[in-house]
């Protein structure tokens, strides 16, 4: 297993090693001992796939407010994403800045967004499949989003706003500007 920091005091991209045959591959996508060798100690509580059918779709940028906050950790088993993380933690000297990987099926990369990140991604192929862990219980009351291609943020989605395929409520999320974070740096 591979273990690399993005920056942004937390982001980071984990690639579980493959042992292939000829009749395919094996590989353990998570392991809380390995990962705890990375200092990474988040104890995920919860599993979610999502589906998306074409190419464009975009989900996010999504978080959970304390008390329900969540860490994630992504990985995509069909297809591939974009998947985008931005340091929303006040008082981070890296606040409003984000950063991205490319997580496929092929690949095996998994992002972890910490607590304080706000999560996204595009799909850049369709019927893709997303899993993703984390490490506390979906909140409706505490679940929020930022405008994914606010132009405070200027994230490079490598999709026009025409070609993005939204919900409603990605559609109509706040903007970056209005954005209070409920999330401190810790240092």
């Amino acid at each position: 297993m591979d273990c690399t920091d993005l920056g942004l005091g937390g982001p980071r991209v984990i690639v579980p090693d493959r042992f292939g045959d000829s009749r395919g591959w094996f590989s353990e996508t998570y392991n809380q001992h390995r990962l705890s060798s990375f200092g990474i100690d988040t104890v995920f509580v919860q599993d979610n796939q999502s589906h998306s059918g074409d190419a464009g779709t975009v989900r996010g940028l999504h978080f959970q407010r304390p008390p329900f906050a969540q860490a994630k950790l992504v990985r995509v088993t069909r297809g591939r994403v974009l998947d985008v993380v931005v340091d929303v933690r006040r008082g981070s000297p890296w606040y409003g800045r984000w950063v991205s990987a490319e997580l496929s099926a092929e690949n095996a990369c998994q992002l972890l967004a910490p607590i304080g990140f706000l999560h996204g991604f595009v799909t850049l192929e369709p019927d893709t499949d997303v899993i993703y862990k984390v490490s506390n219980y979906y909140s409706r009351e505490h679940d929020g989003a930022v405008l994914w291609n606010d132009p405070d943020l200027a994230i490079d989605w490598s999709i026009g706003a025409d070609k993005a395929r939204l919900s409603d409520k990605d559609a109509a999320a706040q903007p970056f500007a209005t954005f209070a974070s409920p999330f401190v740096y810790e240092g």
